[in-house]
C-alpha cells in the first residue's frame, strides 16, 4: 500500500454542492479506459444519481485512474455533467472538434532515448508490458491539463478538499504513485490528472517534480486497494471498471480480451484485499456490457465513439441498476427519499 490519503480541508468553498448527509461511507473507485472510458464513467455515474439521489462527490474517498483521474476531478471540482464531457456543439463534428482540440494536440515525438532505456532495453531482458515506459508520445497533454483548467476552474491548481488519490506510474521506479497522498509528491490536480491519462506512444509522459510519469493503468487499472489506506472502514466500495469485462465481445480483437483479463485480475486481488481487511464493507462493480463494448472498442480513444459510448451506457444502465441484487445495495447505501431518485420509478 503506498501511503496514507491525505485528509486536508480548504474552506474556501471553490465549488459548492449541496447535499445531505451521506447514507453510508463510500469509496468510490474510477478505472481507467480512454475516451470512451470516461463515457462509460459519466453515463454510470449520471445514471446512480439520477436512480437514487445521490451525488459522486458524497463519495467519502475518490481514486481515479487514467480516464476514471478525468473524471474523478470532474466529480471532486462539481463538473459531472455533459457539457463538461460534449461541450455546447450542436452537431456531431463540432463535438468531435471539440474533444479533439483538447485529446489531440500534436507533439513532435522525443524522449527516443529515455524509452530505450526505461522501457525497451529492460524489456528485451524481461518481456512485459512495460517495454512502453517513457515512450515518445504523439500529442502532448497540455490539452488534457487545459481541459481540467476549463472546466473546474481554480481547482485545477490546487487539490480537492475531500480525500481523493489521482494514479500514475513513475517510469524510472517502475511504481504506483497515487498523487493526493503523502507517498507522493505535491501536484497540482491537473498535473496529476495528464500524468495518470498519459498513455504510452500516444501521449508523451508528463515530469512533475523532477520525475517522469506515465498512465497509471500500467500499474493497475483501477488501484483499489488504496482505499485500505483510509483511517476506517468503508461501508460501501463502488467500481466502475470499463476496462475489466467479463467477457470477451462477440467479434472482438484478440488485444481487447488481453487488457480486460490483465484488468479483472488485478481488481479481483485488490478486492480480495479488501475484503480481508474490511469484512463488513459490501462491494459493487459496475462494468461495460456486451452492447456498451460494440461501441466503445476497438478503439478506446477514438472521440467519434464517445458521445454513442455515453448513450448506450444510460440504456445499459437502467437495466443493470434494477437489477434486484445491485438494486439493494445501491438503496441500501445511497437511496434517499430524493426527487431524483423518483425517475427510477417513472
Amino acid at each position: 500500500m503506498s501511503g496514507a490519503i491525505l485528509i486536508e480541508r480548504d474552506t474556501s468553498d471553490r465549488h459548492p454542492v449541496a447535499t445531505l448527509p451521506p447514507v453510508s461511507r463510500v469509496g468510490l473507485v474510477l478505472g481507467g479506459g480512454g475516451i470512451t472510458g470516461a463515457a462509460f464513467h459519466f453515463g454510470t455515474l449520471l445514471a446512480i444519481e439520477m436512480a437514487t439521489g445521490w451525488h459522486p462527490d458524497e463519495a467519502e474517498v475518490l481514486i481515479g485512474t487514467s480516464s476514471g483521474a478525468f473524471v474523478g476531478a470532474m466529480v471532486r471540482g462539481n463538473a459531472l455533467h455533459l457539457d463538461t464531457f460534449a461541450g455546447t456543439g450542436e452537431t456531431q463534428d463540432e463535438i468531435h472538434d471539440w474533444l479533439n482540440g483538447y485529446l489531440y494536440r500534436r507533439s513532435a515525438p522525443r524522449g527516443a532515448l529515455r524509452w530505450i532505456r526505461r522501457g525497451l532495453l529492460p524489456a528485451l531482458r524481461q518481456p512485459s508490458l512495460h517495454v512502453a515506459l517513457g515512450s515518445p508520445g504523439m500529442y502532448r497533454t497540455d490539452g488534457l491539463e487545459d481541459w481540467v483548467h476549463d472546466t473546474v476552474g481554480p481547482l485545477a491548481d490546487a487539490w480537492p478538499t475531500k480525500p481523493t488519490a489521482i494514479v500514475a506510474y513513475d517510469v524510472e521506479r517502475r511504481e504506483r504513485v497515487p498523487f493526493g497522498t503523502e507517498a507522493a509528491p505535491a501536484a497540482s490536480l491537473s498535473n496529476a490528472v495528464a500524468a495518470s491519462s498519459a498513455v504510452p506512444f500516444v501521449y508523451e509522459p508528463v515530469l512533475i517534480d523532477g520525475r517522469w510519469y506515465a498512465d497509471g493503468g500500467l500499474a493497475s487499472g483501477t488501484s483499489a486497494d488504496l482505499l485500505l489506506a483510509h483511517p476506517e472502514p468503508l461501508d460501501l466500495v463502488l467500481v466502475v471498471a470499463p476496462l475489466a469485462a467479463t467477457e470477451p465481445r462477440s467479434g472482438g480483437k484478440f488485444y481487447e480480451d488481453v487488457f480486460d483479463k490483465v484488468g479483472r485480475a488485478a481488481l479481483a486481488a485488490e478486492l480480495a484485499m479488501i475484503r480481508e481487511q474490511w469484512p463488513d464493507a459490501e462491494t459493487l462493480v459496475l462494468r461495460p456490457d456486451e452492447a456498451v463494448l460494440d461501441i466503445a472498442r476497438p478503439n478506446p480513444m477514438s472521440v467519434g465513439a464517445a458521445i454513442p459510448t455515453f448513450l448506450e451506457t444510460l440504456r445499459s444502465m437502467r437495466h443493470e441498476l434494477a437489477h434486484g441484487s445491485v438494486w439493494d445495495i445501491l438503496h441500501r447505501h445511497l437511496y434517499r427519499d430524493h426527487p431524483a431518485a423518483h425517475a427510477r420509478n417513472a
